[in-house]
């Protein structure tokens, strides 16, 4: 047998996480410049981050020869949620908390459940670990609660839930999903992922950590890799019932938040008018993106995120259209949505260089 023979099987099943295009990355590629090449691929803020939180970061130099502490961003996140602080989980990225949640109740022989086109960490998380995947079907593209329930298994002990979702921007009432949680068992966790909950309208938005006394079984996770514009910092978290964040914390790499982002997401957590700034652009830019879209005669899904995910005939070949223009988009084949692409909200620039090049990109070949 050879060496790879040995590899874990659920492991070897795993297709990798395919990310957005970095713009250095199509530059090199198509021979473009990069000052020429715009990115509205990977949800990221278009406003960059919150210049309270670059102060930070910046002063927060000098102290990189010391392992980091993170107890001063548990204490502001308390505040911030109005939990404890044995409440909270920090993660590398809210991608880490999701894979730790996976570590502490998946195993082989056991199920996670999920809905078609949620977010694509969910699968690989449960695999990572050998625990068997189920997608419910969705409705509309959304999540489909009824489908979800029935597809619980005695042996399902995680369902995700990401609210808004993502690739589609759907978005789930909260009476609607509250009932959900209560009709699980209360041995089966729930993790809703709230990775775009300030991109909501404040008419639609809850206080779901309110929901923690009432359900020991609920993880909440958020992260300040979209609207406080910290993605490349790589911080996120987890708040639950303090004996699920003891689990969790007992499996977590020691120091995975490094300095700089514990220091930036201090800082972020305090600039609201950063986080008004940036809610507003949002959404003066998904009417831009969306009013553009209906006069191209394109399908779109209505979202509650900070992109639009749009139907096209070919939509690779739109989208390499697209990026020999310099515009980069997101594909999502790898969610069983082949004739669709989705497209960040950017600076009203962006945007409109974004509508110009997708009316080029969807012209008939010349002859």
């Amino acid at each position: 047998m050879s060496l790879l023979d040995h590899a874990l099987g659920n492991v070897k099943q795993i297709a990798p996480y395919q990310p957005g295009k970095p713009i250095t990355e199509v530059a090199r590629e198509l021979a473009l410049p990069v000052e020429s090449i715009i990115k509205l691929a990977s949800n990221e803020n278009p406003l960059g981050m919150s210049p309270k939180a670059r102060v930070a970061v910046q002063a927060a130099i000098d102290g990189l020869a010391r392992y980091p502490d993170d107890f001063e961003l548990k204490a502001a996140l308390a505040r911030h949620a109005g939990v404890d602080a044995n409440q909270i989980v920090l993660g590398n990225g809210s991608n880490d908390v999701l894979e730790l949640i996976a570590q502490v109740f998946l195993a082989p022989g056991r199920s996670a459940v999920f809905s078609a086109h949620a977010f694509a960490v969910y699968p690989l998380a449960t695999m990572g670990v050998g625990g068997e995947c189920i997608a419910a079907a969705a409705k509309d593209f959304a999540h489909d609660l009824t489908a979800m329930l029935a597809a619980v298994r005695a042996d399902t002990r995680i369902v995700w839930i990401a609210n808004p979702n993502n690739p589609t921007g759907t978005f789930l009432p909260y009476d609607e999903l509250k009932a959900f949680i209560a009709s699980l068992p209360k041995d089966m966790v729930v993790v809703l992922d709230e990775a775009y909950n300030e991109y909501l309208a404040p008419a639609l938005r809850v206080d779901t950590t309110a929901w923690l006394s009432e359900f020991d079984n609920l993880v909440i996770t958020r992260t300040f890799s979209k609207i406080y514009g910290m993605a490349g910092l790589r911080i996120g978290f987890a708040l639950c019932c303090p004996a699920v964040a003891d689990l969790m914390n007992r499996v977590r790499q020691p120091f995975n938040c490094n300095n700089l982002a514990l220091a930036g997401a201090i800082a972020a957590l305090e600039d609201a008018e950063f986080l008004a700034q940036s809610y507003q652009l949002n959404a003066d830019g998904m009417q831009q993106i969306v009013a553009g879209l209906d006069a191209l005669g394109l399908k779109h899904l209505p979202s509650h995120a900070n992109f639009v995910t749009f139907h096209v005939p070919d939509a690779a070949g739109v989208n390499q259209k697209l990026l020999k223009q310099g515009v980069i988009i997101r594909p999502l084949a790898g969610y069983a949505m082949h004739d669709w692409l989705r497209v960040t909200i950017g600076t009203e620039s962006e945007n409109a260089r974004f509508l110009e090049a997708l009316k080029h990109a969807l012209k008939p070949a010349q002859a």
